[in-house]
């Protein structure tokens, strides 16, 4: 294991899952741990079974990350307590049956797993800058490749399944890596995307009826990993000496890989960066 000795370590949906998985492996290696979590409860009971293992500070903050002005928060927070942060993993996401807007009118699927990544970047830029060399971890995954972006219908009003909403959310999440690397060249943040594979976890819940027996019964009992190989990836993107220095790469199985011809879309990566902006209500001047 990579000594993570001194090395703040923030982790997003870090109270269940792959998420918990991560946290768990970054707190064995001696990291400071920053969870944050929607649910208080659960994540206080996450952050007990951290700090059993922990040598350093396990720390919990509380988010909804599917509000802006909640994101804006728990950044203000964050900061507030660490002024150097040395690795940001964007691991939460959520998957829903029905069509929802967030609070500030977003399809929530692409406001929790593409929108807050971006905001939450953005916000703690200054601390990974200056906690740098830092890195940058987000957890897309294989259906990307499945996505497709329709910027005529960002909220999904016509239309709208499910898989249609998750797999574009983890196309966002390549093409955001791609373009936030490019960016932030020579800073000396990197940023690197990632796919864990299937994992046996509870987002899976969310699938019922006949597809749902098919995905309990066969894909999560014959083929699905466990939480803690699923966060294999995330743990190496964020600890491994290996990849230091790389940046704007796709990766599985600790390997580099080639993402979907349209994750490799630079013009497409560059338009989605500004329709976020709006989104987000943000601007990007810090990165350029």
């Amino acid at each position: 294991m990579n000594d993570m000795t001194g090395r703040v370590c923030v982790v997003t949906g870090a109270n269940t899952g792959i998420g918990k998985a991560t946290a768990l492996g970054l707190a064995r290696m001696g990291a400071t741990v920053v969870m944050i979590c929607r649910n208080r409860a659960r994540g206080e009971a996450a952050q007990t079974e951290v700090q059993r293992v922990a040598s350093a500070p396990v720390d919990l903050f509380r988010a909804d990350l599917s509000s802006q002005a909640e994101v804006r928060q728990v950044a203000d927070d964050i900061r507030a307590r660490y002024a150097h942060i040395h690795v940001l993993i964007h691991n939460a996401g959520l998957q829903l049956p029905q069509r929802t807007l967030s609070v500030d009118g977003i399809e929530m699927t692409l406001a929790v797993n593409h929108g807050a990544p971006f905001l939450l970047t953005h916000c703690l830029l200054d601390a990974l800058k200056a906690g740098a060399p830092s890195r940058i971890v987000v957890v897309s995954s294989l259906v990307h490749r499945w996505g497709s972006i329709d910027f005529d219908d960002l909220h999904l009003e016509r239309g709208y399944t499910m898989d249609r909403a998750y797999f574009r959310s983890k196309l966002c999440n390549v093409l955001f890596t791609r373009e936030l690397a490019r960016r932030l060249s020579g800073s000396g943040v990197t940023a690197n995307s990632l796919e864990p594979g299937l994992v046996k976890t509870d987002f899976a819940r969310v699938y019922t009826g006949v597809q749902g027996w098919f995905v309990h019964n066969v894909w999560m009992r014959l083929f699905a990993q466990t939480p803690e190989q699923g966060a294999q990836t995330s743990v190496y993107l964020a600890t491994s000496p290996e990849v230091a220095g790389v940046t704007g790469a796709h990766f599985a199985k600790c390997r580099p890989i080639e993402p979907s011809t349209l994750a490799r879309d630079d013009a497409l990566a560059r338009r989605l960066w500004d329709v976020s902006v709006h989104l987000c209500n943000y601007s990007s001047s810090q990165i350029r």
